[in-house]
């Protein structure tokens, strides 16, 4: 079954949990769609676990474009939502639905996210009006990451976690069809989650948000650059990978590899003509 707006919109009517996953090539998102994922993030984080950024200031809307295609070719069922990169809708209206319209048409998503709260309100209300899908993020939003001086968690005094909860209810009524909620304290996400009626999704935000999403690198141990508090690692590929690919190294070095069963073969007299 396709997972739509409509699908998480009932999740969340129904109680039932939403998992959400990041992605940037074809060969993942076929990996996570058999496995059931409900939706996968095409997020801008590519810019620290694909391209070796600091930060996600300087992924561009051709890159948003380029994996957000990849993902969509392998992602059947899952609803695919690709991030709205830094400064493709902070400038203008005008600019958010062009950009917007941009990753559906040629990034082939099935929705688009970005970050901000009453500020941004315009910029959803007039990409929803155009029949585009928007999924908004609040808490930690990592294009402000330098406003915030760092990885911290947000909303912890009254005037923030007040703030919080306006700026949830203000893309709410704006048009958003679910809410990402980003190291943020689990008793103030568990406020939003009640009083908004559209899904939330957390990361670093506890257990009582609608669904759930971490970065797929994170959770299977392949970047280690960074962990978050937030990260549970549910398996730990990169040092099954690293090794792998040291085996390899080894084996070609012995000459062990290839062995005559990955060679292929060639009639005897044919190679005799040669002479």
């Amino acid at each position: 079954m396709k997972h739509t707006v409509t699908t998480f919109q009932k999740a969340k009517d129904e109680g039932k949990k939403i998992s959400m996953l990041t992605a940037y090539d074809y060969s993942t998102a076929s990996l996570m769609d058999a496995a059931g994922i409900h939706g996968i993030l095409v997020g801008d984080s590519l810019g620290n676990v694909i391209l070796g950024y600091e930060d996600t200031i300087s992924v561009t809307m051709e890159d948003m474009i380029h994996h957000g295609a990849a993902v969509a070719r392998g992602a059947k069922n899952a609803l695919v939502v690709v991030d709205m990169p830094f400064m493709s809708y902070q400038t203008s209206v005008y600019d958010a639905v062009v950009n917007a319209g941009r990753l559906m048409k040629e990034g082939r998503a099935n929705a688009v996210k970005l970050e901000g709260g009453q500020s941004v309100a315009p910029q959803i209300q007039a990409i929803c009006q155009a029949g585009i899908p928007v999924m908004g993020h609040l808490g930690l939003t990592p294009q402000s990451i330098h406003a915030f001086g760092g990885h911290k968690v947000q909303g912890r005094d009254e005037a923030a976690a007040r703030k919080l909860l306006e700026d949830a209810k203000a893309i709410e009524a704006a048009g958003v069809f679910a809410v990402v909620l980003e190291c943020v304290p689990a008793e103030l996400a568990r406020r939003v989650t009640k009083e908004l009626s559209v899904p939330t999704i957390g990361i670093g935000a506890g257990a009582d948000c609608d669904g759930q999403i971490l970065v797929y690198q994170d959770m299977l141990g392949l970047f280690s650059d960074f962990t978050p508090k937030f990260v549970k690692r549910f398996a730990e590929l990169g040092t099954a990978m690293q090794a792998a690919f040291q085996a390899y190294m080894e084996e070609v070095e012995q000459g062990a590899f290839p062995a005559k069963e990955h060679s292929y073969g060639i009639a005897k007299e044919v190679i005799e003509k040669l002479y």
